[in-house]
C-alpha cells in the first residue's frame, strides 16, 4: 500500500513563493519569458492535488447510499487531442480556485516533471485556474524530468544547466541572437 509522502516543509503555510508569483506576473505582463518562470520554479515547492474517488458504496441502515471505500487519486487533464497533463499549483489559493476539495501534496517542480514523464503525460500545467497559467511540455519537460532522475545523458539536443547545490539555480538561460 502506498504511503503518504512526508512534507518537504512541515511549516509551509501554502502561500505561493514570492519569486514564483513575481515571475508568473511578469510573464503574464510580457516583461519576462518562459525561462524566467522556469528558473523561479526550479527551486520552488509546488502543490500536486489528490482527490478522493468513490471505490465502493453500500446502502446503509437508513436506506441511504453511503461510502464504503474510497481511493486517493492524482487527477490529470485530458485535452481535446487526447494528450494528458499533470496539474501543479503554486499555492493553496490557486489549488482551491481549481477544486476546493482537492488536497495538496508538496513536491518540487523537478519531481512534478519526473512524475509527469513517468505517467506518460505530455505536460505539466501550473495553476490551471489562474492567476497565471503556465505549461511545461516537450523537450523542457523531458529535460527537467531527466535532471531530477539523473538521466540527462539520454536526451538528444537538449542542454540542461549543471545542477549545483546552490541556493539560487538558473535552469535555463536566455538565448542571445
Amino acid at each position: 500500500m502506498p504511503s503518504i509522502p512526508r512534507p518537504l516543509d512541515p511549516s509551509d503555510d501554502g502561500s505561493a513563493a514570492p519569486a514564483v508569483a513575481a515571475a508568473l506576473a511578469s510573464y503574464q505582463a510580457g516583461t519576462a519569458d518562459a525561462a524566467d518562470v522556469l528558473n523561479a520554479l526550479g527551486g520552488a515547492r509546488l502543490l500536486v492535488p489528490v482527490v478522493a474517488l468513490l471505490a465502493e458504496s453500500e446502502v446503509g441502515a437508513h436506506g441511504l447510499r453511503q461510502e464504503k471505500e474510497s481511493e486517493m487519486a492524482l487527477p490529470k487533464l485530458v485535452g481535446a487531442d487526447g494528450r494528458q497533463a499533470v496539474l501543479a499549483f503554486t499555492g493553496a489559493d490557486a489549488l482551491a480556485r481549481w477544486r476546493p476539495d482537492a488536497r495538496p501534496i508538496q513536491a518540487t517542480a523537478l519531481q512534478v516533471c519526473q512524475a509527469a514523464v513517468q505517467e506518460k503525460a505530455a505536460a505539466v500545467v501550473v495553476d490551471v485556474a489562474g492567476p497565471v497559467q503556465f505549461v511545461i511540455e516537450g523537450a523542457v519537460l523531458e529535460a527537467l524530468a531527466a535532471v531530477e532522475s539523473g538521466t540527462v545523458d539520454r536526451l538528444d539536443g537538449v542542454t540542461v544547466a549543471r545542477v549545483e547545490p546552490a541556493r539560487r539555480r538558473r535552469w535555463f538561460s536566455k538565448k542571445v541572437r
